[in-house]
């Protein structure tokens, strides 16, 4: 027996036989033809391409219903790359030229782009060097006989793998494939992200366990401690089979709390709302029972494009989200974040050093007005018979606000002149994001109607920590008392000014931090729409004087352990 640490990308427990993923790109059958055969050479690729496309449409489709419109457009770059002339004719070349086989052409010219594409000073194209790679070999899988070409179908096995791409993670068979290990990766990759979606549980290993481990190897993932187990004895078979059966029964008694309030044991009213990126992603808020939506981002619809979003396209977008929301509730929605981790495809977004401390949200929008108004015009439009409201991203000065609602005023004025219908009363909020902001959130609250701390970003900018990097994942601490002490000065300030204070990101969906960040005076939460069910649970049984008194005693400790401790404990 031997134990394996690493960190949860999914939640849950899995229990069953390894399955190493063969990396076919090292494994691709070289030699070379004689010239009669070029034309059979060519013909295998071409219907290579079209069995790949369309198992890519297939597996698009099911996406969409499975997981949403915005994990399924993440194949959208794979179907373009398919039809792209210069790629299909660079393959054709090479096998013409070379008189090698389709495999040996395929691999010579991913490594020519891979080349290309790290010389391009646009990180999105940096960014999609992982997506030709995965379509490369998706096209070597297709050219294989059938009997290797799918993942094996047996029940009860894990997976893994140096690493799975976004549309791998999503191929996987949930009836079979029941948890995935990987030597790479983060919490917030995409992989994780649809792992998650995709309710299977997911771990990235310390070690290198496609190294370690062995096929048929029987082995125990937990997620939620980052424990891998390989061949476990059967009493921990029993112990890990019994605790599986325990975290399922939660889920399905999760089920049953989803579509009560949100409130303490003792009346406190607390709105619990999701995060959503896409309008299709409305129902699943309403499955985990949101009781509105606290963030919309919407820069989705402005990725992977060739062109910008309309206001008409946006206006009709956020008037989905409000015709699926119940007319009571609120929907906020963030203006353009782009900058950081998310580019626009178009040529003027030039290649930055520090994208994080860059020319991102409200930065970004105060110069590219153009952009900004038309979107300010979709949103008032939309807000005509909904209680929704506009908030502005990445605010670090007051003068951001100031002339964010310039341009707002002069939107509406714009709208009124052409008498256009339109909401002219809009609430308007701020992001409370960098430390900056949370210094002088007492004044910042005389400019807006309500503050959301995002505690993704508030975290690693007061820590210097990128939430992304593997490297230094355990300086990422969510609970550190600088991060505590901006949270609470910000909820202060925005209580004596008269506005609500709402916390969206992860520190909201960790049940126990929730029940902190009530007690430390939160309003509202915001969260992954999966997370709901769970922190309502832990609200509802724990009055809010005793959350306060929680609150005060956490803010008391040194470190950041120190404070998960406590609320764990305390809050069992």
């Amino acid at each position: 027996m031997k134990k394996i640490r690493g960190v949860g990308l999914s939640p849950g427990i899995a229990i069953g036989k390894a399955w190493i993923w063969k990396n076919y790109l090292l494994n691709v059958p070289e030699y070379t033809i004689s010239k009669h055969k070029i034309d059979d050479e060519i013909t295998r690729f071409i219907d290579a391409l079209k069995k790949t496309e369309n198992e890519i449409i297939d597996l698009k489709r099911d996406i969409e219903k499975r997981a949403g419109q915005q994990y399924a457009d993440i194949f959208s770059f794979h179907l373009s790359l398919l039809n792209d002339r210069f790629f299909i004719e660079k393959i054709k070349k090479v096998i013409t030229d070379e008189r090698v086989n389709v495999e040996t052409a395929l691999r010579k010219v991913l490594e020519s782009l891979v080349v290309e594409f790290k010389k391009s000073p646009s990180d999105l194209i940096k960014g999609r060097q992982r997506d030709l790679v995965d379509i490369v070999e998706k096209i070597i899988i297709t050219l294989e006989e059938p009997s290797d070409r799918k993942i094996k179908t047996f029940a009860d096995e894990i997976i893994v793998a140096r690493d799975l791409s976004p549309s791998q993670t999503v191929a996987l068979d949930k009836k079979h494939i029941i948890g995935f290990i990987t030597e790479v990766g983060s919490i917030t990759s995409h992989t994780a992200i649809l792992a998650k979606a995709l309710e299977i549980p997911a771990l990235v290993a310390d070690e290198n366990v496609t190294e370690i481990l062995k096929n048929d190897d029987l082995l125990i993932i937990d997620a939620d401690e980052g424990l891998i187990i390989q061949d476990p004895s059967p009493d921990l078979v029993r112990k890990y089979t019994k605790k599986k059966k325990e975290f399922l029964s939660k889920i399905r008694q999760l089920s049953q709390i989803k579509n009560l309030q949100g409130e303490t044991k003792d009346g406190k009213k607390i709105k619990i709302q999701a995060n959503i990126a896409l309008p299709e992603e409305i129902e699943r808020a309403e499955k985990y029972g949101a009781e509105g939506i606290g963030l919309y981002r919407t820069e989705y619809l402005y990725l992977n494009r060739k062109d910008l979003p309309s206001e008409e396209e946006q206006f009709l977008a956020y008037k989905k989200v409000c015709d699926k929301t119940p007319k009571n509730s609120i929907i906020i929605i963030r203006t353009l974040d782009i900058g950081g981790d998310k580019f626009l495809s178009e040529p003027s977004y030039s290649k930055e050093i520090n994208p994080f401390l860059g020319w991102r949200g409200i930065r970004f929008c105060l110069e590219r007005k153009d952009i900004f108004e038309t979107q300010i015009r979709a949103i008032l439009r939309a807000a005509t018979s909904m209680n929704l409201k506009i908030m502005f991203p990445m605010v670090s000065t007051i003068e951001e606000i100031q002339q964010a609602k310039q341009i707002l005023f002069q939107v509406k004025n714009s709208l009124k002149k052409e008498k256009i219908p339109f909401n002219p009363d809009i609430g308007i909020g701020i992001m409370i994001e960098v430390p900056s902001a949370a210094l002088i959130s007492d004044t910042l609250a005389k400019e807006v109607d309500f503050f959301s701390i995002g505690s993704n970003d508030l975290v690693q900018y007061t820590l210097a920590v990128d939430r992304g990097n593997a490297k230094i994942a355990h300086l990422y601490q969510p609970c550190h008392p600088a991060v505590l002490k901006l949270i609470k000065m910000t909820i202060e300030n925005g209580h004596k000014a008269g506005i609500w204070t709402g916390i969206c990101g992860e520190m909201a969906s960790i049940p126990e931090i929730a029940c902190f960040l009530v007690g430390l005076g939160a309003q509202e939460l915001s969260m992954a729409p999966a997370a709901i069910p769970a922190v309502k649970e832990k609200l509802r049984r724990t009055d809010y004087s005793t959350l306060k008194k929680l609150a005060e005693k956490a803010m008391s400790f040194d470190n950041h352990e120190e404070v998960c401790r406590y609320l764990q404990k305390n809050l069992k």
